[in-house]
């Protein structure tokens, strides 16, 4: 039960319902309009958010306006329910950025499978991301609010990839974000924690480096940011499932 969900409805039955077909798999976050949902994004790491569309204030539609055009939050899936039977509704869905549109009545096996898909890819593109060397961080990007702010975040870690007091702190100051916000963000975007976020960026720095074989292995743990040269090894093993002397064997046995 890693994943929470984050489910929006002002029919209390609805809520009942969907907690009964949803409980037993995933942690879930109850609202019953748009307020109360916006008051636990700000306190909880939301992986997924399940929405009505019909709902007095906000309605779903603008609600999910309002969520994907926030870096805040723009990169949780979203899952709109209607009884809206109109392809001008579904487009209306599809266009404010909803993720998934399901109209009701809806099987219940049928909605667990199609939640299960959207996390189940999600997880494997940040699986992808951390285990490749190579692989750019913007990959995790689902919009492009997330591109740009992965981007800049990017740049400013190898920009000061060499600080080896770089923490969640510098991070957050300079994406103009609180501590906890930035917090949620990160690891809701990639599974990791702005350290280690920092910690995979400095060592796929190393391996790019190893990769030139120009310098010494002593010579990449300062670049990117090491202290020592064991705690570097001890990291890129446990990262990569290979010390560093090992994948530059197996990168010339590549060649």
């Amino acid at each position: 039960m890693d994943n929470s969900i984050l489910i929006i409805d002002d029919n209390e039955e609805i809520l009942e319902f969907l907690s009964d077909v949803l409980g037993d798999l995933y942690k879930l976050h109850l609202a019953a309009n748009g307020e109360i949902a916006q008051n636990i994004l700000n306190e909880e790491v939301v992986d997924l958010i399940i929405s009505d569309i019909m709902m007095p204030g906000i309605d779903g539609f603008e609600l999910c306006r309002l969520i994907k055009s926030n870096v805040e939050f723009c990169h949780i899936p979203i899952v709109l329910l209607t009884s809206k039977n109109t392809y001008k509704a579904h487009i209306e869905g599809l266009e404010v950025g909803a993720d998934l549109y399901v109209q009701k009545p809806f099987s219940p096996e049928l909605l667990q499978v199609q939640i299960a898909n959207l996390l189940t890819n999600r997880l494997k593109i940040k699986a992808h991301f951390a285990s490749s060397p190579f692989e750019d961080v913007r990959v995790m990007a689902h919009s492009k609010t997330d591109e740009a702010f992965l981007k800049k975040l990017d740049e400013y870690i190898r920009k000061n990839i060499r600080d080896i007091n770089m923490d969640i702190d510098k991070l957050a100051d300079h994406m103009n974000m609180s501590r906890p916000t930035f917090y949620r963000k990160i690891k809701s975007l990639s599974s990791l924690s702005p350290k280690e976020l920092i910690d995979v960026t400095r060592l796929k720095k190393a391996a790019r480096l190893i990769a030139q074989n120009e310098f010494s292995f002593s010579e990449i743990a300062r670049m990117v940011g090491y202290s020592s040269q064991s705690i570097f090894n001890k990291n890129f093993q446990k990262h990569f499932n290979a010390a560093p002397v090992e994948y530059m064997n197996s990168l010339h046995k590549e060649i």
